[in-house]
């Protein structure tokens, strides 16, 4: 009769014989396993030399920059998503906050931050809520003065009210710009729109100079032009809107004008073609702006609602109101001058 086979446990410390004949396996195959052994033992990590000599700053400025990148990335992305998903408004006038807070805004504040090194004073003279209409002073060759107002009530003010500037018409007929300029919550210099922001809250901006502002010679600098014939004061007079005189220094450096080359610009249809100390000279690398050292200062509120009803009509409440918002803007312009040590370091 034929033995019966037995089971050969998997674990245990000794073997069962299976059948008649059979050997007992090696008390090592049924040990612990262990580890493996190495062939090399690993080498330590040692810090790169040139990684060490790396200076603290710089290292800090490459996280920054690194972060500054992976924000950006992050920011794009979900701007993608959103207007995929149609998760965004437009008003009237065709203010798309998403885009000024996902594209346009974080375009200008590496400008604000690190060129320009803006410092604001005042913000908390600009209201919290309701209408109320920013005037200052304009210059630059080029509008950036605008911009950079716009960032610092972004930014600076306690509720990071969006600052709708009223510009010229050329803004919105160049190619691009206009839609860029509609998009960023910006609209027409005139009465109409301008009454229309006020009366639904919205925080205004205008420069009275004009292009007589930022198209004046160097040596004209911070001696402001005139301020038309106050339809912002007319336009702030119909509302009951607070006044709020702006101050920017720093804007008048960035290209210092020094001629103008009037057939050129009436073939192209431009107030002015600037001739610059880099412009046209050195080409492109000419239109990028000196790192002028700024400071944007907003000052106390001019009420207007203690004005009667057909103040608005009075020519010479106008000439007075209009008068008082310049000289402030003025006198406000030599004050941060004659601090001001250096006009890049400040």
């Amino acid at each position: 009769m034929s033995e019966v086979a037995k089971v050969i446990p998997l674990h245990g410390g000794r073997s069962v014989r299976a059948s008649q004949g059979s050997r007992e396996r090696h008390p090592s195959a049924y040990t612990e396993p262990r580890e493996p052994t190495p062939l090399l033992d690993p080498a330590p990590v040692v810090a790169s030399p040139s990684a060490a000599a790396i200076p603290t700053p710089l290292l800090s400025m490459i996280d920054d920059t690194k972060t500054a990148v992976v924000d950006q990335i992050s920011s794009v992305a979900e701007f993608v998503r959103r207007r995929l998903a149609g998760d965004y408004s437009v008003d009237e006038f065709g203010y798309d906050p998403h885009f000024a807070d996902a594209i346009w805004l974080p375009l200008l504040r590496p400008l604000f931050d690190k060129w320009f090194r803006v410092e604001v004073k005042g913000i908390e003279n600009i209201p919290s809520d309701g209408g109320a209409l920013v005037v200052a002073n304009h210059a630059g060759v080029v509008p950036v003065d605008a911009l950079m107002a716009s960032v610092a009530v972004r930014d600076h003010h306690p509720a990071h009210r969006p600052l709708r500037m009223l510009a010229a018409d050329m803004a919105f007929e160049m190619p691009g710009v206009g839609t860029i300029a509609r998009k960023a919550g910006h609209t027409l210099a005139c009465n109409p729109d301008a009454e229309r922001l006020l009366r639904t809250g919205e925080l205004a901006a205008v420069f009275p100079e004009g292009f007589k502002g930022i198209g004046k010679p160097f040596s004209e600098r911070y001696k402001l032009q005139r301020f038309g014939r106050g339809g912002f004061v007319s336009a702030a007079l119909r509302t009951g809107a607070p006044i709020i005189p702006c101050s920017i220094v720093g804007s008048e450096e960035i290209y210092p004008k020094i001629g103008d080359i009037a057939p050129l610009a009436r073939l192209m249809g431009m107030p002015y073609f600037p001739v610059t100390p880099f412009f046209p000279h050195f080409g492109p690398l000419g239109l990028i702006p000196l790192p002028s050292k700024w400071y944007i200062e907003f000052g106390k509120p001019i009420p207007t609602d203690s004005y009667d009803a057909a103040a608005f009509e009075d020519p010479m409440v106008l000439f007075e109101l209009t008068d008082h918002v310049r000289e402030t803007i003025q006198h406000t312009l030599y004050r941060l001058l004659a601090k001001r040590r250096n006009v890049f370091l400040g």
